[in-house]
């Protein structure tokens, strides 16, 4: 893992994680329900109170040297007396030019190890939308399997997207 570190980010990464998540649903638009020009209108604000530190909500980002972010991955753990059981993996990205580094699976790492810790967390959660064939490929390797497939998880172009579900059990 030379080259890059992963962190969780702060209400100061705020505007990086922005710049980030821009580039990533621009670089990758069909890997992701939130569209660029939805995001861009989000105030910082909201983003830098996204990422306030709390135990079970965390969003770890890699960065190259220590100031450029070029990848995250967001950990959310479901609130409800019966699903606390659960967490969400969502918006992973790294970015085109920081791919093949392994920045994806060091990301993937960091966030289940994480999980592993969180007490009484019994399973990982996703969607893989169809066509990222190498996000599939990785989670698979990671231990994730596709249990569901949603044919019809967004909507493109006026062409339907599927969505795989996976789980990976703690």
């Amino acid at each position: 893992m030379s080259g890059f570190c992963i962190r969780p980010l702060g209400p100061a990464d705020a505007p990086a994680y922005r710049e980030l998540r821009l580039a990533a649903l621009q670089e990758t638009p069909g890997a992701f329900v939130t569209t660029a020009e939805d995001f861009a209108t989000r105030p910082l604000e909201v983003l830098a109170q996204r990422l306030q530190p709390s135990p079970e909500n965390v969003t770890f980002g890699a960065f190259i040297g220590s100031a450029e972010l070029v990848g995250m991955v967001i950990l959310a753990r479901e609130s409800g007396e019966r699903s606390r059981h659960r967490a969400y993996i969502f918006g992973v990205a790294v970015l085109q030019k920081a791919q093949g580094q392994g920045i994806g699976r060091a990301l993937m790492e960091t966030a289940i190890a994480y999980a592993r810790e969180l007490k009484g967390l019994s399973s990982l959660h996703l969607d893989v939308m169809e066509g990222q064939i190498a996000a599939l490929e990785l989670y698979r390797s990671l231990g994730f399997e596709v249990w569901g497939t949603d044919p019809a998880a967004m909507q493109v172009g006026g062409r339907r997207v599927a969505a795989h579900a996976m789980w990976l059990a703690l």
